[in-house]
């Protein structure tokens, strides 16, 4: 999906499925503006042939792609600590550049874990730049801050991850695609992004099928074609056999979810952003996306703490992608 129908797209959903609030921690303010072309002398994407388990990096060492083999792309967009001098700070009208403390971390660790629970590898894509630098979850004018040096960078970023989302359709398959971030809000829980609000969150059951919410969310495909019938639409986002519910029962607090299915009003939450608009099924992708903003404390803060979590993580994608996509590998 081209960078023109995803500024179409999130213009046409608005503020009422995205989030448009910022926070110290996070942010996921949809993609505005035109995008200036770019000439590139680089390769704007990861050259093949590929090869499974090897780290390939844009031109810059910027961002990396380990290609993998199973139906699941973990992306770390906001977890970089790369400052190079040569690149200057992001300085454009309202850009964030805190960085998601300890994501690229967590990324590596789910990876790691699934691959030695499985034996299979799961796709990664990481920014290495600090946020100052760069934001791997925005439209180029945004991400780059006006860097037209970083325009290769991102186009690259996002080839990976085409990348990955083809080598799934080879096999004949869907796919899943985790954007992991990390939040500093007072609820130490998950928050689930699929591109629906907080607001339309707060609606029930009913009210949200007869608006028919999931066609703009980021599993819309999933959400009409899940293996269960029992398992597509609303019940996607917080039925027993969410990832929510399957979260939650592996003590995970998350919302939404059977037991919080919406966040209450002024709670703060993050419904995804520019990378679970552009890369999830809202247009048909073969990837459906979930953006994952993970608090601090018992989840990402210490390495013991990242395997834990992993564990459990890894754990819950494996019954989500055998109960909704089919697909299961055990050692």
């Amino acid at each position: 999906m081209t960078p023109g129908r995803v500024r179409f797209a999130l213009a046409t959903l608005g503020c009422t499925l995205l989030a448009c609030s910022r926070s110290a921690d996070s942010n996921n303010t949809p993609p505005t503006g035109p995008n200036p072309p770019v000439t590139a002398s680089a390769p704007t994407g990861p050259q093949g042939p590929l090869t499974v388990g090897q780290v390939y990096t844009d031109a810059a060492g910027y961002v990396e792609y380990t290609p993998g083999s199973a139906p699941l792309v973990l992306v770390a967009p906001h977890g970089g600590t790369l400052s190079p001098n040569g690149l200057p700070d992001r300085s454009c009208g309202g850009c964030v550049t805190v960085t998601d403390l300890n994501t690229q971390e967590l990324a590596r660790a789910v990876a790691d874990t699934f691959l030695a629970r499985t034996g299979v590898r799961p796709h990664l894509i990481v920014n290495r730049l600090h946020r100052r630098k760069y934001d791997g979850n925005r439209d180029r004018d945004e991400a780059t801050g006006g860097t037209r040096a970083l325009d290769t960078t991102w186009l690259w970023m996002h080839a990976a991850i085409d990348s990955a989302r083809q080598r799934i359709q080879l096999a004949n398959t869907r796919g899943l695609l985790i954007d992991v971030h990390g939040h500093g809000h007072d609820i130490p829980r998950l928050e689930l992004g699929y591109l629906l609000s907080a607001s339309s969150l707060r609606q029930d059951d009913a009210t949200l099928t007869a608006t028919a919410a999931m066609g703009a969310s980021s599993v819309a495909r999933l959400a009409t074609d899940a293996r269960q019938s029992s398992d597509r639409g609303v019940a996607l986002l917080r039925g027993p056999n969410s990832l929510g519910a399957l979260l939650g029962s592996r003590g995970v607090p998350a919302v939404p979810s059977p037991a919080d299915p919406a966040p209450r009003a002024g709670e703060e939450y993050f419904s995804g952003g520019y990378n679970t608009a552009r890369h999830g099924s809202l247009n048909g992708s073969a990837l459906d996306a979930v953006q994952i903003e993970s608090h601090l404390t018992g989840i990402r803060d210490s390495a013991a703490s990242r395997g834990a979590f992993a564990a459990k993580l890894v754990d819950a994608l494996l019954v989500f992608l055998d109960r909704h996509y089919g697909w299961t590998r055990q050692p």
